[in-house]
């Protein structure tokens, strides 16, 4: 599966929306060491540095695309090439921002309480995950996956992705462990000019990968366009040719 920042990017100021919202939750005043897990292209961590303008800040993503983009956008951070779930720095940090990420990587239970733990007392884990998978855009990847002669190449397309919780659970497995958590879900309601074709091409940056890599060019076109013709029926013109496309997200700020 291969990120592009460039795809990525073409609906930043959405994409930026969230980020906003989740810094402006943080209580921590002093922040000194930071870092951007899964930063993607840098949009996250240039929005970090703009709220903690002295902090020593350090950017991961796995994605080569991703921190080559990255550096360019902010050349005098640092950046590396990583798994969140290999990754070893111990910190410890007094922030760990992770924005848009975490639902790509596995077992919840044992990861969110290790990023906790290398929060210094006092520090902030900072997360905001999509919760989408129930609705139409992603329940039509699946239906279509399940559907055509593409069925066998993407029978596992649809677990790359790990389920997001419910703020009980996330609770629930951090409460104890922690001084304090605030858990709080949004729905966006992103205008997006171009009808179907526009959330087609949203989704193409994130969520449609797993099911787009492993076809050949000629079925990526077929399914693309028999996505696009669902999508056209579940997301409903308006007048002037935008569409709304509703997008839950799923927040925490836990503080050691």
């Amino acid at each position: 599966m291969s990120w592009s920042s460039a795809q990525y990017t073409k609906f930043e100021a959405e994409r930026n929306r969230p980020i906003g919202d989740l810094l402006g939750r943080i209580r921590a005043p002093d922040v000194r060491k930071a870092a951007d897990i899964g930063c993607g292209p840098g949009n996250s961590t240039e929005a970090l540095r703009y709220r903690y303008r002295h902090a020593d800040i350090i950017g991961i993503d796995s994605s080569p695309d991703m921190i080559a983009a990255a550096r360019k956008r902010l050349p005098a951070l640092r950046f590396e090439i990583d798994d969140i779930a290999t990754w070893r720095d111990p910190g410890p940090f007094d922030l760990i921002l992770s924005n848009a990420v975490l639902h790509w990587v596995p077992d919840h239970t044992a990861l969110m309480p290790a990023l906790c733990a290398r929060l210094r007392e006092g520090g902030c884990l900072a997360v905001q995950m999509p919760d989408n998978l129930e609705e139409p855009a992603h329940s039509l990847m699946r239906d279509i996956a399940a559907d055509g002669p593409w069925a066998a190449k993407l029978a596992g397309a649809s677990r790359a992705r790990t389920d997001v919780r419910d703020a009980n659970y996330y609770y629930g497995l951090l409460r104890g462990r922690v001084a304090a958590i605030d858990i709080w879900r949004t729905i966006y309601f992103h205008p997006l000019a171009g009808g179907a074709a526009a959330v087609v091409e949203w989704f193409k940056g994130s969520g449609l990968l797993p099911f787009l890599a492993p076809l050949d060019p000629a079925e990526r076109e077929m399914f693309l366009a028999r996505y696009e013709e669902a999508l056209a029926g579940a997301y409903p013109e308006l007048e002037d040719g935008t569409v709304l496309l509703p997008f839950p997200r799923l927040f925490m700020v836990v503080t050691r």
